[in-house]
């Protein structure tokens, strides 16, 4: 039987599916105009951010990324309060210019510290910190490996954190406009980000337990500069390696062929997709394979099998 969908697998294949689909990011972010509607044979799989992390970021990105000291000026408890409990009752809330950036802030620095579970799940938080004693490609690649080991919500969730914060990063500096105007930098240098974020992210104890305050120098200063390198490294780190790919999918094909095949069909889809979308640019859509009906299992099965080269997979077929 085909997979046409992710929750039709199994758990500890999905498991496998989730790490591999790190490695299709441009797949993983659909953009879909309102004049155009695609209709997927497979269900994609989107990202999982929550919407308040997502919208403080965005809040951020668009109105303070110039504010000096972003993260460390105070802010209105009573306002932080409100903006959280319209959050927490699952209003649709509207962050705008009129907001301040610091409430949110704030309230991005609150959500995280109050997860009943960490960003980055307890269970690894001593293997996390681990890495700060090696150096270089080591210390990447143990990383990488930490992070493929995340639940979905908590890798998609770090990873749109971690490219706010580059960004926030980024504009740390002064800088000059077009009409020679100096344009302040917000102060918040990728170690500065890293402190103020560290404790959020990286938990060892739940919020509210016993010496959940008291922290060693060593593990203060090791959850640091872990998150020092998992900002300046995000791009890559969240991207599965071809090596590491064609290994994880050569043992799938002998394991779980049904998750070769929802591999090979959604691909397949994408491109059908984005050829058909690039084909059919000023003429009205027609029924193509993967854009407008459901790929037929028996039939797609055995030619998608034997064009396993399509994922650059040799697996002697």
């Amino acid at each position: 039987m085909s997979v046409d969908s992710i929750t039709d697998l199994s758990d500890n294949t999905s498991k496998l599916l989730e790490a591999l689909q790190l490695s299709h990011p441009h797949e993983l972010d659909l953009q879909r105009s309102l004049s155009k509607k695609k209709m997927l044979s497979l269900n994609p799989i989107t990202r999982q951010v929550p919407r308040i992390v997502d919208r403080c970021c965005k809040h951020i990105e668009m109105h303070g990324l110039q504010t000096v000291g972003i993260f460390r000026v105070g802010s209105s408890r009573k306002r932080v309060q409100q903006l959280r409990e319209e959050f927490d009752r699952g209003l649709d809330v509207f962050l705008d210019e009129h907001q301040s950036v610091h409430d949110v802030a704030a309230l991005l620095k609150e959500f995280l510290r109050d997860m009943p579970d960490s960003l980055i799940p307890r269970e690894l938080y001593a293997a996390f910190l681990s890495t700060a004693s090696m150096e270089g490609p080591a210390q990447l690649a143990a990383l990488q490996l930490l992070l493929f080991l995340l639940p979905p919500c908590h890798s998609d969730t770090l990873q749109r954190l971690l490219r706010f914060l580059s960004e926030v990063a980024r504009h740390a500096e002064s800088s000059w406009g077009p009409d020679g105007q100096e344009i302040p930098g917000n102060k918040m240098t990728v170690s500065n980000l890293a402190t103020v974020f560290g404790p959020n992210i990286l938990q060892k104890e739940k919020p509210g337990e016993k010496d959940v305050g008291a922290m060693n120098f060593e593990d203060s200063a090791a959850i640091i500069q872990v998150l020092q390198r998992l900002i300046e490294h995000y791009q890559t780190l969240f991207v599965v390696s071809p090596e590491l790919q064609r290994d994880i999918l050569r043992r799938l094909f002998q394991t779980d062929p049904d998750v070769i095949d929802y591999l090979l069909r959604r691909k397949l889809n994408t491109v059908l997709s984005m050829e058909s979308e690039d084909s059919t640019e000023d003429r009205a859509p027609s029924p193509l394979p993967g854009r407008t009906r459901t790929l037929e299992s028996s039939s797609v099965s055995s030619e998608l099998y034997s064009s396993v080269s399509f994922l650059n997979l040799d697996v002697g077929i």
